[in-house]
């Protein structure tokens, strides 16, 4: 028997005022190990540590892809482990469509890295947090009138580390959506266009003093504080190594940016939230690039690092 294994990233999505657009994709991973049975078209299942509700999102890509392009592909027993919350604001969804077209790639030949982004976008429905699981680093996203999607890719800063607080709860993407407004005012729009600049400004010059006012943001986060607990303490939490906060994605993850003194940016946070009186994690996490996963620099391969057959 033939084996291998898939390794894809969460991602942190939105980032503050980057709606649908930013991402970066962070070293919390969805693993698939992967064996090649006997036989073809046979797809089997064992979620080892993240049992699913509803519809298996790897095997939904991987049979998009399969009814797309035609032909038999082997049969395929498919562990699946995942460091990456369901429903948390964390990627959970785009990371498992990423993987179920890696895998199909992985076992009927290399596809194009526009092609897979394409197929990624039209399931997820926004191309964010797909882009980052695709890409890898920090990406920015356009989807276009044809509905494919260009999507590039920055080197988000090593030194800059991000504290996820997750509560204990879910909080589905089509929930926290429904709590957005279908049209906001010509100011909030150009409002957060203003702080995008300034946020890829703050990223690529390194000053992180630009940071806590580039990720304010008008089009979803206000609307969001009634769905997320503590995430407008959060929003106004002053620490002086605190480098800005934001919801991660739809959340209810929310996620603090800090260069230094990370004990002292975990306390001020675990502080804050615990009025709440709810259970939560904080996870200490880095930006996944194509370094974290093999020192290449081919950023096509950057989610599917430890292939082999």
């Amino acid at each position: 028997m033939q084996r291998f294994e898939i390794r894809v990233p969460g991602s942190i999505a939105n980032l503050g005022p980057g709606f649908d657009t930013l991402a970066v994709a962070v070293e919390l991973y969805l693993t698939l190990r992967v064996t090649i049975l006997a036989g073809q078209n046979q797809l089997e299942f064992d979620f080892c540590d993240c049992a699913i509700e509803g519809e298996n999102y790897i095997e939904r890509a991987f049979r998009f892809l399969a009814s797309q392009r035609g032909g038999a592909h082997p049969s395929l027993r498919v562990e699946v482990c995942s460091d990456i919350p369901l429903k948390g604001g964390l990627g959970s969804s785009a990371a498992a469509t990423v993987a179920g077209l890696r895998l199909y790639e992985a076992v009927t030949g290399p596809l194009s890295t526009q092609g897979l982004l394409n197929a990624a976008c039209a399931l997820e429905g926004h191309p964010d947090n797909a882009s980052a699981a695709l890409l890898g680093g920090l990406t920015i996203s356009c989807q276009m009138p044809d509905r494919s999607v260009f999507a590039a890719r920055l080197e988000w800063p090593e030194e800059v580390s991000f504290l996820v607080l997750t509560p204990k709860m879910s909080l589905s993407t089509s929930a926290s959506r429904r709590v957005l407004p279908e049209t906001v005012p010509l100011e909030d729009a150009v409002f957060n266009l203003q702080r995008v600049a300034l946020f890829l400004q703050a990223v690529r010059s390194r000053d992180y003093s630009l940071l806590r006012e580039a990720l304010d943001d008008r089009l979803h986060q206000p609307f969001r504080k009634s769905l997320v607990p503590g995430l407008g303490d959060l929003l106004g939490l002053e620490h002086p190594d605190l480098l800005g906060v934001c919801l991660s994605g739809a959340g209810p993850s929310i996620v603090a940016f800090a260069e230094r003194n990370l004990d002292g940016v975990e306390a001020a946070i675990r502080d804050t939230f615990a009025a709440q009186n709810l259970p939560f994690v904080i996870r200490r996490l880095k930006a996944y690039t194509e370094r974290s996963a093999h020192g290449s620099d081919n950023a096509a391969l950057a989610s599917l690092p430890s292939s082999h057959s």
